[in-house]
């Protein structure tokens, strides 16, 4: 009998106590009797990539955490100028703050690749907040970190010298994340745009097209299709210390 064929050919995440991130994700380290809990009380869904999960202004139904794949939080102005907060990666929560305060959304999260993501209501994890002390210590960690990275961002935003510093940056920062060592140097699969990535450091479209192209003269990158190798990460790594470059 043929295997049944699973949306995205994504590996599905059944159960939280047998998924590959349980020493990883803050959530996933609670006690075991927690984890069974929240798991008996997730319901979870496949989205394949340009998913809207939730959008500025609107009210929190619950807490979404992502079992897989990748999505980006980001704001948008009266204009529709975009800039993208930060990438949530695999173990996060997304809308944790709001759903604590009861306070509408400030952003919108938007999936980045296919993604597992598990959701539960916002009643059912304030009374499994109440009822088990030991979340309150992981749902501050987690607030904390969203706070660390939200400092990055804004450092990058507004102290890095040009666009050169920040796409280099980015690449590094990428690349001490995701980066996979192979013959001749780190290669990413980077699952965002170009315009993706000008949100995110706030440069247009055409001006991190630019830069990437001056990259790859330079012999600093190699690209081929959502695939970038970095080839010096030193020369890179030059860059972001050294404004006049």
């Amino acid at each position: 009998m043929a295997e049944p064929r699973v949306p995205y050919s994504l590996n599905v995440i059944e159960s939280c106590s047998s998924c590959a991130l349980h020493e990883k994700g803050l959530f996933c380290r609670l006690p075991q009797g927690t984890v069974a809990e929240m798991n008996s009380l997730r319901q979870f869904c496949l989205y394949p990539r340009g998913t809207v999960l939730f959008v500025e202004g609107e009210t929190p139904r619950g807490l979404f955490v992502l079992c897989s794949g990748q999505a980006k939080l980001s704001v948008t102005s009266a204009t529709g100028h975009a800039i993208n907060l930060r990438i949530v990666e695999q173990g996060e929560a997304l809308g944790l703050s709001s759903v604590v305060a009861n306070e509408p959304y400030v952003m919108r999260a938007e999936t980045l690749s296919h993604c597992q993501v598990s959701f539960i209501s916002r009643l059912q994890f304030l009374q499994l907040f109440r009822a088990h002390p030991d979340l309150s210590l992981v749902v501050s960690k987690h607030l904390s970190m969203e706070l660390h990275k939200a400092y990055d961002q804004t450092r990058l935003l507004a102290l890095a010298p040009g666009t050169q510093v920040k796409v280099a940056q980015f690449l590094l920062s990428w690349a001490d994340k995701h980066g996979e060592l192979v013959t001749g140097g780190v290669r990413l699969a980077i699952h965002m745009t170009h315009e993706e990535i000008g949100e995110s450091i706030g440069a247009s479209r055409e001006t991190v097209s630019r830069v990437l192209g001056d990259f790859k003269r330079k012999q600093l990158i190699r690209t081929r299709g959502g695939t970038i190798v970095i080839l010096q990460p030193q020369q890179l790594r030059g860059l972001t210390t050294d404004g006049s470059h």
